[in-house]
């Protein structure tokens, strides 16, 4: 059995979800490969060739692959998906672009957001918010695979190991549809899915003003800064930091919930966190049945003292 892992990369790095994907595929199957397509990508490639495990690395170089439009790169893997058991993609939003229309094209059911491999053919995964794991088997002669990359560690650089890198022919771009432009927002914080220390806020927080009070705590961290959806909704603060069931999956070491109350959804994003430390003046807030640590105060009061408290401590 072999495993091709669809990378996401931004042609000169590969991004870490890709990693943590790999790893998934490790337990699929006893072979790997990575198919990197994008446009003067060669870094992204020797980057998917030092990672312990992968035995290949496919390399689709071409123009039309440069942002990454999910109907060409769906066509590449189809070109290539008659060699491999499985096909497994980060469950991001580049992955969940991808794959269902692989699926579609090879009339298989795909298996989405897996939390766990229990054989190479079952899998596990949440459902109802997390609140349920279920267990599916699949009779697929492929499986097309999205995974929760926060339920597997990320492969590491292997010392030494270098795979096989090979291109690949380009299949010819999409005519039904275009690259027009993107719009990126730029912050000096860590992103979200990879940051090791998030500060959260909620509606409790009162406005996006009250917002910047997140900062310098963020800042003696080091920390990237998320919102629940209630937050977000009320225009707090911006889509990109939504966390929760419709919004980004996190998983880091320290997850600092401001004002956040714990409904479902926001849980569903982040109770897989290491730590989990809950600032809220209501006591009977559900998010302090998941908190490590939990601070029944005014968060006015609390979160400037911390920033401070730390900033003393350096």
């Amino acid at each position: 059995m072999a495993a091709l892992v669809i990378a996401e990369h931004d042609n000169n790095s590969l991004k870490a979800s890709s990693m943590n994907t790999v790893t998934a595929a490790l337990e699929c199957a006893g072979e790997v490969h990575v198919l990197v397509a994008g446009h003067q990508c060669g870094a992204a490639a020797a980057a998917a060739a030092a990672i312990a495990g992968v035995s290949g690395v496919l390399v689709a170089d071409a123009p039309q692959f440069a942002d990454g439009l999910a109907e060409n790169v769906a066509a590449q893997v189809l070109a290539l998906a008659g060699g491999y058991t499985h096909i497994l993609a980060p469950a991001s939003a580049y992955g969940k672009n991808i794959a269902p229309r692989v699926a579609a094209t090879l009339d298989v059911a795909q298996i989405s957001e897996i939390s766990r491999v229990v054989t190479p053919d079952t899998f596990e995964r949440p459902i109802y918010a997390g609140n349920a794991i279920a267990t599916v088997r699949s009779a697929d002669a492929v499986k097309v695979i999205t995974v929760r990359t926060t339920a597997f560690t990320a492969a590491a650089g292997g010392e030494g190991h270098v795979a096989t890198i090979d291109p690949v022919p380009a299949v010819a771009g999409s005519a039904s549809s275009v690259f027009v432009s993107r719009e990126l927002a730029a912050s000096d914080r860590p992103e979200l899915t990879a940051a090791e220390v998030i500060v959260a806020g909620g509606r409790g927080i009162g406005s996006g003003d009250n917002f910047k009070m997140l900062e310098p705590l963020a800042d003696q961290l080091g920390a990237a800064i998320g919102a629940s959806r209630a937050a977000v909704d009320a225009g707090y603060a911006p889509n990109d930091w939504q966390i929760g069931q419709t919004g980004k999956i996190v998983a880091p070491r320290l997850y600092i919930a401001v004002g956040i109350s714990g409904a479902i959804q926001h849980l569903a994003g982040m109770k897989d966190s290491k730590v989990i430390v809950a600032i809220n003046k209501d006591r009977e807030a559900p998010i302090f049945a998941v908190a490590d640590y939990g601070i029944v105060g005014d968060l006015f009061e609390v979160v400037p003292e911390l920033a401070r408290e730390l900033a003393r401590a350096r």
